[in-house]
C-alpha cells in the first residue's frame, strides 16, 4: 500500500478534524500546534505531533516537513502566519499547499504566494446548509469542482412514464445521466435503456456543469 506523508499546520476543529481522517486511511500524519492541549489531543492517533510555531522556518525544519507530499495549513484566522507557513512550506520544498482561508482577500493573497488550493469551510457549509433547506428532489449533490456536480435525485411526478430521450434532459437541465436507481436500498446501475418509460419510485444520478438543474429544483420548476 502506497501511503502518503502529510503536514497539517493548526489543529482547531478544522486541522484535528483533517488530521483524524487521514489516519483512519493509514496515512502518515505530521500534527503541529502553539497548542498543547490541541497536539495532545491527537498524539495518540497521528505518525508525529509536536509542540511549536508554524511560522518558524526552524520547527517546521526540524519536525521534517520537508518530506511531506501535502501540507493542509489549518489555520485560517491570521493572515501573517498562513502567509509565512505557506512562504517556509515552499522554500522547504513542499508540492502541495492546501490553505484554510477565512475571507476572499485572505484567498488571493494565499494564491498569490503560491498556495496550491484554498479551502473556506465556513463557505463551504453555508452553501451546503442553503442547498439542503432548498431541496426538493435532489437527494444527494457531490461538488467536484468549480460549478461541476454529481447529483442523485428522485424524478418529478411529471417525468413518470416519459423517457430520458422524450424530456430531453441533457439540452433542457445540462444533465448527462450515468445511472438509475431503483428503490432507496437499491444499487446504483449504469445498464439502462434512455428509450424505457421511467417508474415512479426511481432515483437518477448525473453529472452536470453548472448550477442549472440545482435552481430549477430549489424554485419548484420541477414539480
Amino acid at each position: 500500500m502506497s501511503k502518503k506523508i502529510i503536514g497539517v499546520l493548526g489543529l482547531g476543529i478544522f486541522g484535528k478534524t483533517v488530521a483524524e481522517e487521514l489516519c483512519t486511511f493509514d496515512q502518515e500524519v505530521i500534527a503541529l500546534d502553539y497548542r498543547e492541549d490541541h497536539v495532545q489531543a491527537v498524539a495518540n492517533t497521528v505518525t508525529r505531533a509536536a509542540v511549536g510555531d508554524i511560522t518558524n522556518y526552524e520547527f517546521l525544519e526540524s519536525v521534517g516537513i520537508e518530506h511531506c507530499d501535502t501540507v493542509v495549513i489549518a489555520t485560517g484566522n491570521s493572515l501573517e502566519a498562513s502567509v509565512l507557513a505557506v512562504m517556509h512550506c515552499k522554500k522547504l520544498g513542499v508540492q502541495n499547499i492546501i490553505a484554510k482561508a477565512k475571507s476572499g482577500i485572505f484567498e488571493d493573497v494565499l494564491y498569490n504566494i503560491g498556495a496550491s488550493r484554498i479551502i473556506m469551510p465556513e463557505r463551504a457549509s453555508g452553501k451546503s446548509l442553503a442547498s439542503h433547506i432548498l431541496r426538493r428532489h435532489i437527494s444527494n449533490i457531490i461538488h467536484v469542482e468549480d460549478d461541476i456536480s454529481i447529483i442523485e435525485f428522485k424524478i418529478p411526478q411529471k417525468w413518470v412514464g416519459k423517457n430520458l430521450i422524450e424530456l430531453d434532459v441533457r439540452n433542457k437541465y445540462e444533465l448527462n445521466v450515468v445511472g438509475i436507481r431503483r428503490g432507496n436500498m437499491e444499487s446504483l446501475t449504469t445498464d439502462f435503456n434512455p428509450q424505457d418509460p421511467l417508474p415512479g419510485d426511481i432515483q437518477i444520478s448525473a453529472v452536470t456543469n453548472s448550477r442549472t438543474f440545482e435552481k430549477f429544483d430549489y424554485l419548484g420548476y420541477l414539480t
